[in-house]
């Protein structure tokens, strides 16, 4: 691998601990005594100085320089400002040393500073902490109270604890305290993120029972619950008990636009109207979203242009999403012309924004104009991250650029930006392209080495790499060491290792591996079967592959095109084009699928190979009634069974080869 020389992956390294002692020697400077004697400082004074300093090092000698000196004592309110301060730079040691502080001068905590040190804990990411805090209040001469358990109720939510909300909702309960409707929203969101939404709807009941009734964010909470589970249904239902606000149209149109069904969608925008109530930018956002989705761009823009008429402006979301789906459809210079309306417009871009263009980009092959994107964005105050770079690697990968590759890699270390387990991956897929398997090894090694384990999809990549060079036996001995980084094969490494298997015609031990995914629960799917019955059409052995057919029926999986036109080509090539036609004609009666280019190429070659060029013909009327249209490989099989009838002599195509690439 092409790295500059001296770059290496650079690890975050921790800022050095801010020093938090307040001097207590009782003998002051005599010059610092003097001065401080003849100016009194005043707690506004103080609080809007550390209100408007920026810089959390010069706060913290400020409060420690006034707190030496006899000008002033510090107050609650100033050691909350302070507090403050740093609980928003998650300096937590030094919050715990000013509230250990305040209970050695005797001030006693409010409930307010109490709550900001929650919520600074909450900032963190240490709910845990917060909540030990919260068992030592009594120390700091501080009562507990409803809002103080909610805001800690709501840390603990933050980080999904949810085995520790219902013993502090019980505690809550027991300190004969009277939970108030902040208190059951947040044990509302609590059991929905949690699936339990048959227990938020009790919950919903049992409230209204206690005379507390629920707002427009219990109602929300719930319908959005229920159709992120596909319960669109019951949500509606829901909905129809009380007065429906734009958050909970907005929840059932994003129900509906999951199940892709955009004529309710549009339903429900008429209905918001027809009640006075005006669709929002989440609301068309989330349905252009959809649209893009399922391919409609040009329907997208109709609705982008009914925004415009009820006066209301797209954002950032709204311009990426048409973005992303002009790219989805291949039509790069109009997403680009989106992507111009959208600066136009003053909507700047974020990092979001930036690399759905640049996926865009790499996905349809214009490399050189993602890389120039990603070279302005520094200067457009948005820096590339992890994310952008991963993006670039994994374009180059596919287009086998590996220099390309490379210099992104060390572009990325050069800026300090350090590459998660998918940047890795993409780098070792590019190197596998290029069949540098000993670097990808070499690379997987150093991931673990660095902090940044690989995963299954790493040692995937990896297999696919050796397996499409033909070598699959060192593919074995990295499946079998996968273990050893925690990794477990899932699906997709046993169809990577069947692939190399039953390519080389190694049946024994491709079936023992189809004997282990059935042993472990894994299991077979779409491609498993395709895969299996695509080696034993190539090594002739087509009857075993149509009982494979049979058994993916029996549990269910829809046979597709490729499974339908490997055996129909088998068959041709043995001279059974009429079981071929057989076969394909109860493919299409099971309404399983249509035949396509390489269905009808196969039976025209079959039927030519022996001779029977009426019937050959037909099947090309056949072809053409059904909007098909011959390819160059249809052709020259036609053409080759004339000329044969005519006695001419000419050069046999690898017909073999051209309908194997399909």
């Amino acid at each position: 691998m092409h790295l500059k020389e001296g770059c290496s992956l650079l690890l975050k390294v921790r800022k050095p601990p801010i020093s938090f002692v307040l001097n207590t020697n009782p003998f002051f400077d005599l010059k610092q005594e003097s001065e401080s004697n003849l100016t009194v400082v005043k707690e506004y004074d103080v609080l809007k100085r550390l209100k408007h300093e920026r810089d959390i090092t010069v706060a913290l000698e400020y409060f420690k320089s006034v707190a030496n000196s006899k000008a002033f004592k510090h107050t609650p309110l100033t050691y909350q400002k302070m507090i403050e301060k740093l609980g928003q730079e998650s300096e937590m040691d030094g919050v715990q040393y000013l509230l250990q502080q305040m209970k050695l001068e005797g001030i006693s905590c409010s409930e307010d500073l109490f709550i900001s040190v929650i919520n600074s804990y909450r900032r963190a990411g240490v709910a845990e902490q917060a909540l030990k805090t919260f068992y030592r209040m009594q120390d700091f001469g501080c009562r507990s109270t409803v809002k103080i358990y909610n805001h800690l109720l709501d840390a603990l939510l933050n980080e999904n604890k949810f085995q520790m909300i219902n013993p502090l909702y019980n505690n809550m309960k027991k300190d004969g305290m009277e939970p108030n409707l902040f208190t059951y929203n947040i044990l509302l969101k609590a059991l929905c993120k949690n699936n339990r939404v048959d227990g938020a709807h009790r919950l919903l009941m049992e409230v209204s029972n206690k005379g507390c009734s629920p707002d427009a964010v219990s109602y929300t909470t719930i319908i959005s619950a229920l159709c992120k589970l596909g319960k669109v249904k019951e949500a509606r239902e829901l909905s129809m008990g009380f007065t429906p606000i734009v958050p909970v149209y907005n929840a059932l149109i994003n129900g509906v636009c999951r199940e892709f069904e955009i004529k309710e969608a549009f339903h429900l925008v008429d209905e918001m109207v027809s009640k006075g109530i005006s669709p929002n930018v989440i609301t068309y956002t989330t349905i252009i979203n959809a649209l893009c989705e399922m391919g409609d761009v040009d329907l997208s823009l109709v609705v982008l242009a009914q925004m415009f008429v009820r006066g209301c402006s797209p954002n950032i979301h709204t311009f990426s999403s048409l973005i992303k789906g002009f790219f989805w459809k291949g039509r790069v210079y109009e997403a680009l012309d989106v992507w111009s309306r959208m600066v136009g417009e003053g909507c700047e871009p974020n990092i979001v924004a930036y690399n759905t263009l640049i996926h865009g980009l790499c996905s349809n092959g214009n490399l050189d104009i993602a890389v120039s994107v990603s070279n302005q964005m520094g200067g457009n105050g948005c820096s590339p991250n992890v994310t952008t770079y991963s993006t670039l690697i994994d374009g180059f990968a596919k287009a086998g650029n590996l220099e390309g590759a490379s210099d992104t890699w060390n572009k990325m270390i050069t800026h300090g930006c350090h590459p998660n387990v998918v940047t890795y991956t993409c780098m070792v897929d590019v190197l596998c392209r290029n069949s540098m398997f000993n670097q990808a090894q070499l690379l997987i090694e150093n991931m673990a080495l660095e902090n940044c384990p690989p995963n299954t999809v790493t040692f995937n990549t990896f297999i696919k790499g050796l397996c499409g060079n033909g070598r699959v036996d060192w593919a074995i001995e990295v499946f079998d060491e996968m273990g050893k980084y925690g990794c477990l094969p899932n699906v997709t490494t046993y169809n990577e290792l069947l692939d190399g298997l039953f390519r080389h015609s190694n049946f024994t031990e491709g079936f023992g591996l189809v004997t282990e995914m059935e042993k472990r629960g894994i299991e077979l799917n779409l491609v498993t079967y395709n895969t299996i019955i695509n080696g034993l059409c190539c090594a002739g052995m087509v009857e075993e592959a149509l009982q494979h057919l049979g058994k993916m029926l029996v549990k269910g999986i829809k046979p597709d095109a490729i499974t339908y036109n490997t055996i129909i080509y088998a068959y041709c090539k043995q001279g059974k084009a009429r079981t071929a036609i057989q076969l394909m004609g109860g493919g299409m009666t099971a309404g399983e699928w249509r035949p396509d280019l390489i269905t009808y190429t196969s039976l025209i070659y079959g039927l030519c190979e022996w001779s029977h060029l009426e019937a050959a013909m037909v099947f090309l009327l056949k072809m053409l009634n059904g909007g098909l249209s011959p390819n160059v490989v249809t052709w020259n099989v036609l053409v080759r069974c004339l000329f044969s009838k005519m006695g001419y002599l000419v050069p046999v195509p690898l017909l073999d080869s051209i309908l194997d690439n399909g």
